[in-house]
């Protein structure tokens, strides 16, 4: 075995037996099941415990104007409860109780309500909007127009819902999801940040940690710097590729596992099977299989928006746009690891490599909502911020030439970076006790070309 490949064993081993990696290689798939998964458990739920409200309408203008929901229910009471019911509401039941103490269109903030614990966004939202539809049905009726409960009927019965249906080159249809493409834009962006943050850094502390015991002195007595240094970046490159890898299979067997759960067959019901199990639901059975019956529904709208996603070129230019972007900061890491003689030092030349990947999530957060904007498109382009602004905007399927275009300059600028930072590190891995400035380092860049 090659002195590179031996390097590159011992960094692989010694990473992946720690405690860290197996904890986050557990860890990290429940997250991403959990994304498919709890968005379908919460729209099943949807709050199912009931809340009572007692409501006192001092004008006595505005009793039954505030409808019961599947969640709350209200109840009106006549103003001489107005003194007891503060003491004792939730003897009589209540979970919260609402005062109407004037004339609403005389003063709109007459409206309160009072409770121990904090009020759902849900509740007073839904009590301003009711008693808002009723204002304007009282406004309306005084300009006398006939018909008017017909008409507001028609108009509150009005919906839009749109649906995006993605066309496939030969005509095809399948209906897509904004917010999922988002989601998945944000997940990618925000995975290559964090793994080249955290295994880049690890490629400093590693170098400086070796250099402050001095075992470097040993390894360099049998290996060229240059060899060590690519051998250590390697390494915990591959590290960061097993633990991506594992978590993809184990995220894959959770959802499979939960598919197979929901649907014993293997199959996921087509609309016509899921009104067939709503009806039967609805006829009779107990309310803990109307619940799964509602979770396997949500769930089955997930995977079905999730399948018009290109999941498997994104995590193929995922896998590519991190090897790239890791490439290019570990190497710079590893030239700081090398002028430092320990951690505390390292702000100084640290900030500059951090600033580019922090930018580039502010850019990133651009390209979610407008992934062919010149600010996305030429940031995407920049070696130091296209891995993640690039990830952001691959999954709205952008142009195919930008992404080669973007893989060809991160390509041709990582080789760079680890050329550039194998001159400084060749000097900077046996210098001791020295605080180091751009200026020295620059020397070191021309000193290692001699």
């Amino acid at each position: 075995m090659s002195k590179i490949g031996l390097i590159i064993k011992r960094e692989y081993t010694s990473r992946v037996k720690k405690k860290s990696f197996i904890v986050m290689s557990i860890i990290g798939p429940l997250l991403f099941a959990a994304m498919f998964v709890l968005p379908a458990w919460l729209s099943s739920l949807e709050s199912t415990s009931e809340k009572h409200i007692a409501i006192v309408d001092d004008t006595q203008k505005y009793e039954g104007a505030i409808s019961d929901t599947e969640s709350m229910k209200f109840t009106w009471l006549n103003s001489a409860n107005e003194e007891s019911l503060k003491s004792n509401y939730k003897n009589m039941g209540f979970d919260a109780y609402v005062i109407i103490s004037d004339d609403l269109l005389k003063d709109p903030s007459a409206v309160k309500i009072y409770s121990e614990t904090p009020v759902t966004i849900n509740m007073k939202q839904h009590i301003r909007r009711d008693l808002e539809k009723y204002l304007e049905k009282e406004k309306l009726e005084s300009f006398n127009i006939s018909g008017l409960d017909e008409i507001i009927k028609n108009i509150n019965n009005t919906t839009v819902h749109v649906s995006t249906i993605q066309l496939g080159e030969k005509g095809t249809e399948k209906e897509s999801s904004t917010e999922l493409t988002m989601i998945a834009a944000i997940v990618f962006a925000m995975l290559i940040y964090f793994f080249v943050l955290m295994y880049g850094t690890q490629v400093m502390r590693g170098v400086v940690e070796e250099k402050t015991n001095r075992i470097v002195e040993v390894i360099i007595s049998s290996v060229k710097p240059f060899q060590l240094m690519m051998g250590k970046i390697i390494g915990i490159a591959m590290v960061a590729l097993t633990q991506f890898f594992l978590w993809i299979v184990f995220t894959i067997l959770i959802i499979t596992g939960i598919k197979f759960a929901l649907f014993p067959g293997g199959e996921m019901p087509t609309r016509m099977d899921k009104q067939i199990e709503m009806i039967q639901a609805d006829a009779g059975q107990d309310g803990s299989v109307a619940a799964n019956s509602d979770f396997a529904e949500e769930f089955t709208k997930i995977m079905e928006k999730a399948n018009s996603l290109n999941l498997l070129g994104s995590i193929l230019a995922f896998f590519f746009f991190f090897i790239g972007g890791y490439l290019l900061y570990a190497g710079l890491y590893a030239a700081v690891g090398a002028v430092i003689d320990n951690e505390t030092d390292s702000q100084q030349f640290v900030m500059p490599i951090i600033m580019p990947l922090i930018l580039s999530i502010y850019i990133a957060m651009v390209a979610f909502r407008s992934p062919d904007s010149d600010i996305a498109f030429w940031f995407s382009m920049i070696p130091f911020t296209s891995p993640i602004v690039m990830m952001a905007r691959i999954p709205f399927q952008i142009p195919t030439w930008q992404v080669l275009l973007s893989m060809a300059i991160l390509t041709a600028s990582f080789i760079f970076t680890t050329w550039f930072a194998g001159r400084i590190y060749r000097t900077g891995i046996l210098m001791y006790g020295k605080k180091v400035t751009y200026k020295e380092i620059w020397k070191w860049f021309l000193y290692s070309g001699k």
